[in-house]
């Protein structure tokens, strides 16, 4: 997922560098992992090439530094490489309230009866958060003289996510293609074109936001790891907006694990070989699809799989990420694939090294 929590975007961070809390590791008691991120350190535009980016390789008692296109020489034959194939949708478009005023609508998740799950936000790229007096029954004016009505709060208990109904001929998803544009956070100064925000893999449109763990991989990337007898196999996973509050957890998500991924994944760990997820949508994908002992079966449907230290991956061992900011909900996810105290570790030296965040920034391999 790309963007900050709500927070995030707006956070003015404390100049220091190091990993923060009372914890030795850079975790607490909980193994939540803490730290202060930098000023600066936010990548603001797309890197000259995709796979030039930095990758740090995270092993118990040994940290990396590598380029992304040397991904090859940090996996092994035998290993899985699972990738996500959502694409990424234009889904912000700009809307106006009934009195005047302009916002952007964030349309986060389809839903099964053909409402939207939308995040309304004051028009501009998303610096603030949410409007805070939308109403049920309200109606905004989308472009294309498409109306926009508000049902309710989605989930109930809190004002940022809303149901909402949206006729438009032929579908949203068409009508995006045609009047949207990428969703984008202030930390990324100049607007980018949507192919910026999807990745090589991304054949199945429905993700707000790009899932970003793999943007660095290029076509001749892929090529090498097949090469190299490395396996790489889809799943399906559509994110929603990631501009959650602090301490928010995911929202649910629909995804898709086929029977071929899991039969590539329970034969890859049979085999003795590493289940390298691509991001935390393939980790929370196949998790949501994996039984106690680890194995994997065809599933499909919407998951509100929150993996943490109380739910320990079971299927997954090993993780490509970006860098996710402070409090976000994803490091506990991180946590759950490769322990407090790798997370930690790896986080200290990546802001000690400058490496960059968010969805146009470096990546991170964590082999526990």
């Amino acid at each position: 997922m790309t963007g900050p929590s709500a927070a995030g975007a707006t956070r003015t961070a404390p100049p220091t560098g190091v990993l923060g809390g009372t914890a030795e590791h850079g975790h607490d008691v909980t193994g939540t992992v803490v730290f202060d991120l930098p000023a600066g350190l936010e990548a603001a535009a797309p890197p000259p090439s995709r796979d030039g980016v930095r990758l740090l390789v995270a092993r118990p008692g040994d940290l990396r530094h590598a380029r992304f296109s040397d991904l090859g020489d940090q996996l092994a034959p035998g290993d899985l490489v699972v990738v996500n194939t959502s694409g990424t949708l234009p889904a912000a478009v700009a809307g106006v309230r009934a009195g005047g005023e302009t916002v952007a609508v964030h349309f986060a998740t389809a839903l099964d009866d053909g409402d939207w799950v939308v995040e309304v936000r004051p028009a501009g790229e998303a610096v603030t958060g949410p409007v805070a007096d939308l109403r049920p029954g309200e109606q905004l004016a989308l472009p294309a003289g498409v109306r926009l009505t508000v049902r309710g709060p989605h989930p109930a208990g809190q004002r940022r996510l809303w149901r909402a109904y949206v006729p438009v001929d032929g579908g949203v998803v068409a009508y995006l293609a045609h009047v949207g544009r990428p969703i984008r956070y202030s930390y990324v100064p100049d607007p980018q074109p949507i192919e910026a925000y999807r990745t090589v893999f991304g054949r199945d449109p429905g993700s707000a936001e790009m899932p970003s763990a793999g943007r660095p991989f290029s076509t001749e990337l892929v090529t090498d790891l097949v090469s190299r007898g490395i396996g790489v196999t889809p799943v399906l996973l559509h994110t929603g907006v990631s501009s959650q509050e602090p301490g928010e957890p995911p929202q649910p998500e629909r995804f898709r694990v086929g029977p071929q991924t899991a039969r590539l994944v329970n034969a890859t760990r049979r085999w003795g070989g590493r289940v390298v997820a691509v991001g935390t949508t393939v980790t929370r994908a196949l998790e949501s699809a994996a039984a106690p002992d680890g194995t994997v079966r065809p599933t499909a449907g919407w998951t509100d799989l929150v993996l943490g230290p109380d739910r320990p991956a079971r299927a997954v061992t090993g993780l490509v990420t970006g860098w996710h900011a402070p409090g976000a909900s994803h490091l506990d996810l991180l946590v759950a694939v490769a322990g407090p105290s790798l997370v930690a570790d790896a986080y200290r030296e990546a802001v000690r090294a400058r490496y960059l965040w968010h969805e146009f920034g470096d990546s991170c391999l964590l082999l526990p």
